[in-house]
């Protein structure tokens, strides 16, 4: 038994809404869960500003920071830990805030 077009339409549309919904599930779950660990993450940082645990830096950070190439440990930086651009630029800063001053 052969399926008029209007059935075979109607099937193929059904086909279509069901794997977009599926594809927009996917997609909140995914955003959610980058909305959630940038939360948790923001937590970490506070907890070890206030116990005062400095986080880890790369000598090769360091070294650039003290050669004044700010460009290059944000380079480093980003390389050691995967952050964005905005974050690894802070970062530096605060590792640079930290530097004694060179004379």
């Amino acid at each position: 038994m052969l399926m008029d077009p209007w059935e075979a339409t109607l099937l193929v549309i059904a086909t279509i809404g069901s794997v977009g919904v599926a594809v927009g599930a996917w997609f909140q779950e995914k955003r959610s869960s980058a909305t959630q660990l940038a939360a948790v993450q923001r937590k970490l940082d506070l907890v070890m500003d206030h116990l005062g645990i400095a986080e880890p830096v790369e000598p090769e950070v360091v070294r650039h920071l003290e050669s004044g190439r700010t460009i290059e440990a944000v380079r480093a930086y980003r390389k050691q830990t995967g952050t964005s651009l905005v974050e690894a630029k802070q970062a530096v800063d605060r590792i640079a805030g930290g530097l004694p001053l060179k004379r």
